[in-house]
């Protein structure tokens, strides 16, 4: 079994309908995974059936406990994140709450309360699914609003698919990974055994694909590149390609720019499934290249 992580330097390269496609190419060999847990948006096209959901857990919030709150305002002097509200409820004490989205879990509060009135719960931050689309298992997430920890969820969603995908006996866990170099991307891509880059020709484009080629040198996974949407700009296509192969990467294939993309999107299918020829062939042509790289 092996695993290929699609990224990108930047967002809205088409690193999505690469994976897609991908996913699409395989023939029922594959399981799926969405790491762009910030956004996540493989399903858009997958249309999943979620199986089994379960819950994310990471740090913890403080939440006050109106009935042991005696209004000293410790909590409030102590907070160094504004998290702390001061509420006024009639013919009582003026009480304090907490602001979930701005609390940081730093505790400092549930150690200076004189009354023990700040409990202090795991915080669910979010959900993950095990589903099954028609090309096969997906594993995806949905963060919650301002959550952090994206890296813990990332590599959960890693370890539950190579579970599925071991005991499918299946060929190759397909990833879509996160756009940048952050803390979800670094994730996605440790330990993987190849990358496949996906850029577009434009100023920004190669600035980021570079930034992301250089992460996967330090991380020691193998990386390929894709040039989106080549036509637009051929001389600057020229340049990333010749970046690429003077760091040792190898082009598995460029994609022309065309509406067929939009429209398939738009019809809920993946470039390969909607048909038009030039599109799909470029398409499936990544998809062949990359695999015979790997093997």
């Amino acid at each position: 079994m092996k695993e290929i992580v699609v990224i990108s330097g930047k967002g809205g390269t088409g690193k999505t309908s690469v994976a897609a496609s991908f996913a699409a190419s395989a023939n029922d060999r594959a399981v799926m995974v969405d790491c762009d847990v910030d956004a996540a948006d493989l399903h858009l096209i997958l249309y999943p059936r979620i199986l089994d959901t379960h819950p994310f857990h990471s740090g913890h919030k403080a939440v006050i406990l109106q009935e042991k709150c005696i209004g000293c305002g410790n909590c409030l002097s102590f907070c160094r994140f504004d998290a702390v509200v001061k509420v006024a409820l009639p013919n009582q004490n003026s009480l304090y709450q907490i602001d979930p989205v701005s609390c940081e879990g730093c505790g400092v509060c549930v150690r200076f309360c004189p009354v023990t009135a700040v409990d202090f719960p795991e915080n669910q931050c979010g959900e993950w699914y095990e589903s099954f689309t028609r090309f096969g298992p997906l594993v995806h997430a949905r963060l919650g609003v301002a959550a952090e920890n994206s890296g813990r969820l990332v590599t959960l969603l890693r370890q539950k698919a190579k579970e599925i995908a071991e005991s499918a006996k299946a060929d190759y866990v397909i990833i879509d990974g996160s756009p940048g170099i952050g803390c979800p991307v670094i994730a996605s891509l440790t330990g993987a055994d190849a990358a496949l880059i996906v850029t577009e020709p434009t100023i920004s484009g190669e600035h980021d694909f570079q930034r992301v080629m250089e992460l996967t040198k330090k991380l020691g996974v193998p990386a390929m590149v894709c040039v989106n949407k080549w036509d637009i700009n051929p001389a600057k296509t020229d340049e990333i390609l010749q970046l690429a192969e003077a760091n040792g990467l190898t082009c598995v294939g460029n994609i022309h720019y065309g509406n067929a993309v939009t429209e398939a999107q738009c019809a809920g299918q993946t470039v390969i499934e909607y048909g038009e020829p030039c599109m799909a062939g470029d398409f499936g042509n990544v998809w062949k290249n990359t695999i015979a790289l790997l093997k």
